[in-house]
């Protein structure tokens, strides 16, 4: 097939000129055809891979059902007939199913903005985010200049929400080696002198050990953070961290559990590596590497570029004063002096649509700091090869599949030891159950690190994500995914501008607003709904003519 053939069924263009007409083709026309022919390229690498993966996912299941068979002959397995679909058969399939429910599997990829950005387009849109960097430093600059007389770059945000560093790393310290010390020293000897068979009265005790263990780390650091008083970042730190380490547990525990029930004494006899509990290597790694789901091994990378490591942490320091220039010149303004009319309803409307842009900048800066450059990062590092950390969740139809894409470590583990256990203990027929409670328990989670951090509750992202997001979740729209993809896109903008407009008012309502008397009715009561201003006023007026009489 000659090249002009090739071209015309790759772009789909009948119209294609041949190599004698190439010379009559303008520059900016041949570059459009190689642009084009290079995305059905990519496109076609994609469907070429995604039906490799497939295949080689079903003949891997095969031959796992067929080995175990071997090992195993007391242990029977219905698997689907041949020529007929998974979805269509009623038998359950091995290894990579587990009652018909699918277990996460590990293979060496990498992120999709790795990917991405060695396409010159992609690379364009990367720059331009820089480029908006460099001016808003130079704005900083400009207007020190002009206001200050001085060219002064002022972080005073920066270090006050990251105050009492030495005592975050601290605490963290501390939360890492109760990880270490407790968790897996107490699995390890209540796996190997148990006694072999079924769970008894006293796994149970154990078991219940492990949940005061549980309760006690969600509750320590909390009085911790009350105590010594962490401004934002520093308790976000602490917060996150601390939820991160107990699904880390939960996962080890959760996975190694059935076999530590399954194993018998003899067995381990003849195989040592084998015994009831992992070895304490494959723990700590999993501690650090970018993942949830425990497995006892993972694919691996033969070496570690630390100019990629490099390159990722500072891009995360980057982001991170990205994210300063944006609550300096966008929230800082609009909220710091709050007042009566910051209540009503054409404030909060201007200021929703005011905070839309700022909010979804942030948005975008924090999924590249955290989900692409940190864990990258971490996964170089340590030679983690599965690096499917989210997938192109900016082109989702539906508000289900952005939930599914858009966070895949935390997705992940979701699915695995919330929604599959679920749905093994009550069955298919409450399946949406399942699927609420995991909403639910993600909306407690999400709304916990912000209560915790900014030290009051105001369940706005908890009514957001457990109420309209959970209902958009069975929107589709199959006929137009176009549609559906802006429908998504308006819907992150909007609740987006809502989240940053709610919480940065009741921020600067609880800096300017008197608390109340009852601590726990200031803690759960928002203080920009109830705010005394004739209080304010007052307080504004006596110390007005206190500094006079001075």
């Amino acid at each position: 097939m000659d090249e002009a053939n090739v071209r015309r069924r790759v772009l789909g263009n009948g119209n294609i000129p041949n190599r004698e007409q190439d010379h009559d083709i303008p520059p900016i026309q041949r570059q459009l055809d190689q642009q084009r022919l290079k995305k059905k390229a990519l496109q076609l690498k994609a469907e070429m891979l995604e039906q490799f993966d497939n295949q080689l996912q079903d003949l891997v299941d095969s031959l796992m059902q067929e080995v175990d068979a071997t090992l195993n002959p007391d242990k029977h397995f219905d698997s689907p007939l041949p020529g007929k679909k998974k979805d269509d058969s009623k038998q359950q399939a091995p290894s990579t199913k587990n009652n018909g429910m699918r277990e996460k599997q590990f293979f060496p990829r990498r992120s999709v903005l790795t990917e991405l950005l060695e396409i010159s387009h992609i690379q364009t849109i990367y720059h331009i985010f820089v480029a908006i960097l460099i001016v808003f430093s130079v704005n900083t600059i400009i207007y020190d200049l002009i206001d200050k007389g001085r060219p002064g770059l002022d972080f005073d945000l920066i270090i006050w929400s990251f105050g009492k560093f030495p005592i975050v790393m601290t605490m963290w310290s501390c939360m890492i080696l109760s990880t270490l010390l407790c968790v897996y020293p107490v699995f390890y000897y209540w796996a190997n002198n148990r006694t072999p068979g079924r769970a008894t009265w006293v796994d149970y005790c154990w078991l219940g050990v492990y949940l005061a263990y549980q309760l006690a780390f969600l509750i320590l650091p909390i009085q911790f953070l009350h105590k010594y008083s962490l401004r934002p970042a520093s308790s976000v730190i602490i917060v996150t961290e601390q939820v991160r380490l107990l699904m880390k547990s939960h996962a080890f525990v959760r996975e190694n559990i059935p076999h530590a029930l399954r194993h018998r004494k003899s067995d381990g006899e003849d195989e040592e590596e084998k015994g009831p509990c992992p070895d304490f290597s494959k723990y700590l790694y999993f501690l650090f590497v970018p993942t949830l789901v425990y497995r006892d091994d993972y694919p691996r990378t033969p070496t570690v570029s630390w100019k990629y490591v490099v390159s990722n942490f500072t891009q995360v320091v980057a982001c991170l004063f990205y994210i300063f220039y944006i609550f300096e010149r966008f929230c800082v303004p609009v909220f710091c002096n709050f007042r009566e009319e910051h209540i009503t309803t054409k404030r909060i409307l201007l200021s929703v649509f005011g905070s839309i842009l700022p909010a979804t900048l942030v948005l975008f800066i924090a999924f590249f700091a955290i989900l692409h450059s940190w864990f990258n990062a971490f996964a170089e590092m340590l030679r983690f090869g599965d690096r499917l950390f989210y997938k192109d969740w900016w082109n989702s139809s539906s508000f289900a599949n952005y939930y599914r894409t858009w966070n895949m470590v935390v997705h992940d583990w979701l699915y695995s030891y919330v929604y599959n256990d679920f749905y093994k203990a009550f069955g298919k027929p409450c399946r949406p159950l399942a699927m609420g409670f995991v909403f639910l328990l993600s909306a407690i989670f999400h709304e916990y690190i912000l209560t915790v951090s900014f030290g009051f509750f105001y369940p706005v992202l908890f009514v957001m994500f457990a109420g309209a997001g959970f209902m958009f979740s069975f929107v589709k729209n199959k006929d137009s995914p176009r549609s559906g993809n802006i429908f998504m896109w308006v819907g992150l903008f909007l609740g987006n501008g809502m989240l940053m407009c709610a919480y940065s008012m009741e921020w600067y309502a609880r800096q300017t607003c008197p608390p109340r008397q009852d601590p726990f009715l200031d803690y759960i009561i928002p203080r920009s709904w109830t705010c005394d201003f004739a209080a304010i006023s007052q307080n504004t007026t006596d110390v007005a003519d206190s500094l006079l009489l001075t």
